[in-house]
């Protein structure tokens, strides 16, 4: 895995600053614990409208990012689709490499 923001999430994950799944993460935005949301770029229309919705009505920040479940998956030890970041330095070097990534 050589890739920065999938890496990252794996670190997040490994210090318990990540949420992982749809309810956690709705849950963890009306609590205003999270700080990024993330979701993969083959989650269902569903899923993806309802956490997007959420975090826009809350004021958190949400990507969909170029990577599928499974990319996800692989880098944070458990089948998701959406996840969440709570913690404020990891979600500003999350969201600065999602920004570089969109460069590309």
């Amino acid at each position: 895995m050589t890739d920065k923001l999938l890496s990252l999430l794996g670190l997040c994950r490994r210090a318990g600053k990540i949420v992982l799944g749809n309810d956690p993460v709705i849950d963890s935005i009306n609590q205003r614990k999270a700080k990024l949301v993330i979701v993969a770029s083959d989650c269902s229309k569903n899923t993806a409208k309802g956490v997007l919705s959420t975090a826009h009505r809350n004021n958190v920040s949400a990507q969909v990012v170029p990577y599928t479940k499974d990319d996800i998956s692989l880098a944070v030890g458990k089948y998701t689709a959406v996840l969440c970041i709570l913690d404020d330095g990891f979600a500003k070097k999350a969201q600065t490499l999602i920004c570089s990534l969109k460069e590309d």
